[in-house]
C-alpha cells in the first residue's frame, strides 16, 4: 500500500513538472524566408519620379544598405518603389543586397520591387560600400507627356533639364564640379572599376517628354555565366522571357543596360544584341562566374 502510494506521488510529480515545462516553453516560432524581388517590375511613366541615396561610410553594408533604403523611402514620401539600382563598392556580397531588400520592404508590408546589383571601383566616399538609385510612383501626374531614356554618353552631350542623371567615371576628382552641372537632377557619379584601364566619363540619364508608352518595365540583372557567345545569348534570351511575361516584346526595349568585365565582354554583349544597349565596364558582378550583367527598360503597350 505504502509502494502504491509513492507511485502514485512520484506520478503527480512528473505530471505536474511537464505540465509546468509545457506551460513555460514558448511556442517555436517558424519563421519565412524573405521572398526573392521580382525580376520585372512595371509602372505608370507619367508617376515614375528618381531619388538617389546619400553615401554613407557608417557600419558595413548590411548597415549602409538597410540606411540608403530609409533615406530612398523618406524622400519619396513613403511612395511605391518599382526599381532599384544598386552599385556595391568593397568586399561585401552582392548577393545579400536583394536580400536586405526584400526584408526591409516585406517588413513595411510594401511591394517589392526589381533590383540591379553591380560591383563597382569606388563610390564618392571613403567607406561607402552601397549607393541606391529608386525609381518610385508618385501619387500625382508629374510626367504628363512621357520618359526619354538617354543612354551613357558625353556630359556635354545631355540636355539641361533632366530627371536623373548617372555618369560612370575612371576617377572621382572632380565629382562635385561634374554633379554641379546637373541641377535640379538625382545625381549619381560612379567610379565604375578600381585600376580602369583608360580615362572615360560617361553620362546616362532621364529626361522628361518622348516615351508615350503608359507603362514602363524595369528588370532586375540578368548574369550571363560564360564568356562565349552562348553564354551571352542565354542572358539575353532570360531578359526577353521576363520582358514578354510582363506584356514589353523585344522591339519595346528602350535601353539595356550592359555591365562588363572588359571592353571585350561588352563587344560580345554588343555582337549578340546591337540595339539599345549601353556599355560599361564594371568591377565585377553577382556572379563569380558571370561575364558580365544587363538589366532593361521597356515600353508596356
Amino acid at each position: 500500500m505504502r509502494h502504491r502510494r509513492m507511485m502514485i506521488l512520484a506520478l503527480m510529480f512528473l505530471s505536474a513538472a511537464f505540465a509546468g515545462k509545457k506551460k513555460s516553453d514558448p511556442d517555436t516560432e517558424v519563421l519565412e524566408l524573405p521572398k526573392d524581388p521580382p525580376m520585372v517590375a512595371v509602372g505608370e511613366s507619367a508617376r515614375l519620379v528618381f531619388h538617389v541615396s546619400p553615401v554613407s561610410s557608417k557600419g558595413l553594408l548590411t548597415a549602409q544598405t538597410r540606411d540608403a533604403l530609409k533615406a530612398i523611402l523618406k524622400a519619396n514620401g513613403g511612395a511605391p518603389v518599382i526599381h532599384i539600382r544598386a552599385f556595391v563598392a568593397g568586399s561585401g556580397d552582392l548577393r545579400r543586397v536583394p536580400q536586405i531588400v526584400s526584408e526591409v520592404f516585406s517588413a513595411k508590408k510594401m511591394p517589392l520591387p526589381s533590383v540591379s546589383v553591380v560591383l563597382a571601383g569606388a563610390l564618392p566616399m571613403e567607406g561607402a560600400q552601397i549607393v541606391i538609385e529608386a525609381v518610385s510612383s508618385a501619387k500625382k501626374l508629374v510626367n504628363p507627356n512621357g520618359l526619354t531614356f538617354i543612354a551613357a554618353t558625353a556630359p556635354d552631350q545631355l540636355p539641361a533639364q533632366l530627371l536623373s542623371v548617372t555618369c560612370f567615371v575612371s576617377s572621382l576628382d572632380g565629382a562635385n564640379a561634374l554633379a554641379a552641372r546637373f541641377p535640379g537632377a538625382a545625381v549619381d557619379i560612379v567610379q565604375t572599376q578600381r585600376t580602369p584601364s583608360r580615362s572615360d566619363t560617361r553620362c546616362e540619364a532621364v529626361a522628361r517628354g518622348g516615351a508615350g508608352a503608359p507603362h514602363l518595365a524595369f528588370t532586375g540583372t540578368q548574369v550571363a555565366f560564360g564568356r562565349d557567345e552562348k553564354a551571352a545569348a542565354l542572358a539575353f534570351q532570360r531578359l526577353d522571357h521576363e520582358l514578354t511575361a510582363a506584356g514589353a516584346s523585344q522591339v519595346d526595349v528602350l535601353e539595356i543596360h550592359v555591365y562588363a568585365l572588359s571592353d571585350r565582354l561588352g563587344e560580345l554583349a554588343r555582337k549578340v544584341r546591337a540595339s539599345a544597349l549601353s556599355v560599361v565596364p564594371f568591377e565585377g558582378v553577382a556572379s563569380l562566374d558571370g561575364s558580365f550583367a544587363i538589366d532593361a527598360i521597356a515600353a508596356v503597350h
